[in-house]
């Protein structure tokens, strides 16, 4: 069997997975307009890659506030939370488990997709040249200009970490293994958290105590909502992502690590910055994460089976988090056990639309579609 460490079973909080092959979150623009809805074909979509050891959804608004993309899907309605109870029961009855990644993207939003056509929220009134996807009249995904954002003030920042934890709540309520906070690649937290784009003089901002108030805030409240074995976070140190610089100041970073740490989350998953072009990380500081973070840490950005397994061997994480080989393989961990081809990806059909590109990708062994 290849890569024999990626199919040993691993902690996550109380939880064992079954292997450490992780499909990472993954937009994908197909949930129904008005309301923010997952469709039935989602539950088709992610019971297909149960084979995972973890199956970690699509970013999930928190509130019709926190949309930033036309076709993202939110779990803070009825409606919602019952089309997402569909989608973890498809992907418990194959044997998988999921959680849900949980978001507020900030100024990376157009005001056609807020409420009332208000500019999105920030930390500050910065514009960093932030893109984001709407409709178009064929309901196909089109790229646009990121409307400039507004300065949230103290009751919306109170608001934005009570949709978090209520979106919490919601989750546990449609079954999910858990929750992933999004921290990373230049949506809200990870605004509040960076200098570039925080410029507040009030509790959120100025020293990395204030700026990293707002993330801790919202793990704080989603502990309370559930408890710390069933909630994690992604964040994304050093590198660029959305026009928001995630900063290279290794010390502040690995401060932000331990704070995290110390709230005894389920895990911390690292997005690198090599996959969308930055600098690989040093051997020295993937040792000062694994160091500054006690339980499991899932890495992403551009793996191979063998840098997974290389990783894992070495000690600097526990599982490995696959994107786009995922959307283009259901199977994707027998193929790896397998050493088998990979299915030729097809980018025109990543975000919007229906089951092409989505739910046709096909399998090893026909019989598992």
């Amino acid at each position: 069997m290849a890569h024999d460490n990626l199919f040993e079973p691993v902690k996550m909080g109380t939880q064992t997975l079954k292997n450490r092959i992780i499909m990472a979150p993954l937009t994908r623009l197909r949930a129904v307009e008005p309301g923010d809805v997952p469709t039935a074909l989602a539950g088709e979509y992610y019971s297909q890659r149960a084979g995972a050891g973890l199956v970690i959804t699509e970013a999930t608004q928190v509130s019709f506030q926190a949309k930033g993309y036309a076709g993202a899907p939110g779990i803070h309605t009825p409606d919602q939370v019952t089309a997402w109870k569909a989608v973890v029961d498809n992907v418990h009855a194959k044997g998988g488990k999921i959680v849900v990644q949980l978001w507020h993207t900030g100024l990376v939003a157009h005001k056609s997709v807020q409420p009332n056509g208000q500019a999105p929220i920030s930390a500050s009134d910065v514009k960093v040249g932030a893109r984001t996807s709407l409709r178009d009249s064929n309901e196909q995904a089109i790229r646009v200009e990121a409307t400039p954002p507004r300065p949230a003030t103290l009751d919306e920042i109170e608001q934005v970490i009570k949709d978090f934890a209520q979106a919490t709540k919601n989750a546990k309520e449609a079954g999910f293994d858990g929750v992933e906070i999004h921290g990373a690649h230049g949506y809200l937290l990870h605004q509040f958290w960076v200098e570039q784009t925080n410029k507040r003089e009030d509790a959120y901002g100025g020293s990395r105590e204030n700026r990293a108030r707002l993330t801790l805030d919202v793990i704080d409240a989603c502990v309370d909502a559930w408890d710390a074995d069933h909630v994690g976070i992604r964040v994304s140190p050093q590198g660029s992502f959305n026009g928001v610089d995630a900063g290279y100041d290794e010390d502040d970073n690995i401060w932000l690590i331990e704070q995290i740490n110390a709230r005894g989350l389920m895990y911390l998953h690292i997005s690198e910055p090599d996959w969308a072009g930055g600098t690989p990380y040093t051997e020295g500081f993937r040792q000062r994460i694994r160091q500054a973070f006690d339980n499991m840490i899932i890495a992403a950005g551009g793996y191979t089976a063998e840098k997974a397994s290389q990783n894992i061997q070495a000690g600097y994480i526990d599982a490995v988090a696959f994107g786009r080989d995922y959307i283009a393989n259901p199977d994707l961990a027998e193929r790896i056990r397998q050493a088998a081809p990979l299915n030729e990806q097809h980018p025109q059909t990543f975000y919007g639309g229906g089951s092409e590109g989505y739910t046709d990708y096909a399998f090893l062994n026909k019989k598992q579609a």
